[in-house]
């Protein structure tokens, strides 16, 4: 038995199956043959009536880690995430929190454990949970593809970029069509 779990061990790490680690990758890593299209913004998005336009990286990882937790307008932050195994989840893992899965759970339980507890991100399925939780939550932050962003949430910029813009810390690769 242990020789079956020894061999399906060395196939996985041999054979690593299809998942998200290929949409991880850093647009910095993208070689001159890869378009542009290629990759699309993460957008963060919020609610509508949240007057924030812009934050810093450093501004964003303190929102979502917790140790920001009201808005200027006196709305608690109220953070919102794509569900494990999602590309969009994966990019902000690395890219905001710094951290694996294991670590951001850890992370959320020693500060609930500390009684210093930000609430963990409420996990929303799609796309369209995100638009609609962050649109009709006062306080509400999530993240998007920006292609899925529509009118009922606001886009904030990051480090004054938007999205589309050149620079833009937070991409990851498009879909297929």
């Amino acid at each position: 038995m242990k020789v079956v779990g020894v061999l399906i061990l060395v196939l996985a790490v041999v054979f690593p199956s299809g998942n998200a680690s290929s949409e991880m990758l850093s647009p910095l890593s993208m070689s001159a043959n890869d378009s542009r299209a290629a990759w699309e913004g993460l957008a963060i998005v919020v609610n509508r009536q949240n007057p924030t336009s812009n934050l810093s990286l450093a501004q964003l990882r303190a929102l979502f880690l917790g140790e920001r937790k009201w808005w200027s307008k006196r709305h608690r932050v109220v953070l919102s995430a794509m569900q494990r195994g999602t590309p969009e989840r994966a990019s902000v893992l690395r890219i905001v929190y710094k951290m694996d899965e294991r670590d951001l759970n850890n992370y959320f339980l020693y500060q609930v454990f500390k009684g210093e507890g930000p609430f963990p991100p409420v996990i929303l399925r799609t796309p369209a949970d995100v638009r609609k939780f962050v649109g009709t939550t006062p306080g509400a932050v999530g993240y998007l593809r920006a292609s899925d962003v529509d009118d009922s949430v606001k886009v904030v910029r990051v480090n004054g970029l938007l999205p589309d813009d050149d620079g833009y810390p937070m991409r990851l690769r498009a879909r297929h069509p």
